[in-house]
Formats: structure tokens, C-alpha cells, sequence
């Protein structure tokens, strides 16, 4: 490979670029309260069935995961149930019912684990960020431990410590300089 090559190899053209900035995860909404209130085992990610005027609502970036949860049926289907996707704005009579259950696109041995993990005691399956990758809507879940208060109190502890510590490394750096 030429010299000439091998300097241009890092820059990227604009159709590189745009590529690129498609193909990045574009978060819609985040589940802030299931990492505080679970610990997260396992995630998967899920593509989500929707209708024309959810896609719409999506992309205006309105969505709210706080109150959903994930359910597998008898069928060994998975189903995302109580997500609020407001209506489209500007949607007619096609319009979406806001809190329906949307089914998940998952694999077979995908579906088959999370079946068996959330019959667990103590397991249960829950959203935790709606995002658009390539264009497509997916869904991350995890299969999740439910948290005592005291789990919640010490993991908050852990935060504000590491933030302090953070602070006073970025003091000691600051003073160095």
C-alpha cells in the first residue's frame, strides 16, 4: 500500500460520516427507575412490531418505559406491555392506542431463556432503554433482581463515593498543572 494511502486511511468522507451518524444508537427513552430498583443480570436486545403512527411518535422522541414490563406468553411469545407511546400528533383515524402491548422480535432460544428465567423466584423481565439503530426500533431488556432498600441505599452510597473520589482526583490533577 502506497504512503499516499495509508494518510488518508483515517479521514472520512462525508457519505462515510452520514453512515456513520445513521447507524449510531439513537436513544428515544431510558428506564431510570429499573437500574435503581433492580440488579440487572442479563439484557438482550428485541426489535419492536409497530404501527406507522408509533414510528412517528417515536422518532419525535416521546416515549415513556417507566411503568412497563416485559411478559412471555403460554404461546412463548414476548410481549412488551404498558410502555406509553403518546398518539401522533398529526395522526387521523389510523392513530395508535397509546399503552397497547407491542410484541417483541426476539430468537426462539432467546424467548425459551427468558421463559425460564423469569419463572424463577425473584426474576423478572424488564425494559430498559427504547432506542433506534439503523432505523429500526429496538428494545434493550434485562432480566432482573428485584432490590431490597438497603441494596438501594448502599448502591447509592457507592455513587456519591465514586463521584467524590472523582472530584478530588480532578482537584489533585487541577493543583498539579
Amino acid at each position: 500500500m502506497p504512503k499516499a494511502w495509508k494518510k488518508d486511511a483515517g479521514k472520512l468522507t462525508a457519505a462515510q460520516k452520514a453512515k456513520q451518524a445513521s447507524d449510531a444508537k439513537q436513544v428515544v427513552a431510558r428506564n431510570k427507575k429499573a437500574r435503581h430498583d433492580y440488579f440487572i443480570d442479563q439484557t438482550f436486545e428485541a426489535g419492536l412490531v409497530l404501527a406507522g403512527t408509533e414510528v412517528k411518535a417515536l422518532r419525535a422522541g416521546r416515549a415513556s418505559l417507566s411503568e412497563a414490563w416485559v411478559d412471555i406468553d403460554r404461546h412463548g411469545e414476548g410481549w412488551l406491555v404498558g410502555a406509553n407511546i403518546p398518539v401522533y400528533s398529526t395522526g387521523g383515524w389510523t392513530n395508535h392506542a397509546p399503552t397497547q402491548k407491542r410484541k417483541l422480535l426476539l430468537h426462539k432460544h432467546e424467548l425459551e431463556e427468558l421463559a425460564q428465567r423469569s419463572r424463577e423466584k425473584g426474576y423478572t423481565i424488564v425494559p430498559l432503554e427504547l432506542y433506534f439503530v439503523r432505523g429500526r426500533a429496538k428494545v434493550e431488556i434485562g432480566i432482573a433482581r428485584g432490590k431490597q432498600e438497603w441494596d438501594k441505599r448502599e448502591t447509592l452510597k457507592r455513587k456519591q463515593d465514586m463521584r467524590e473520589a472523582e472530584r478530588a482526583m480532578s482537584e489533585a490533577r487541577r493543583r498539579q498543572r
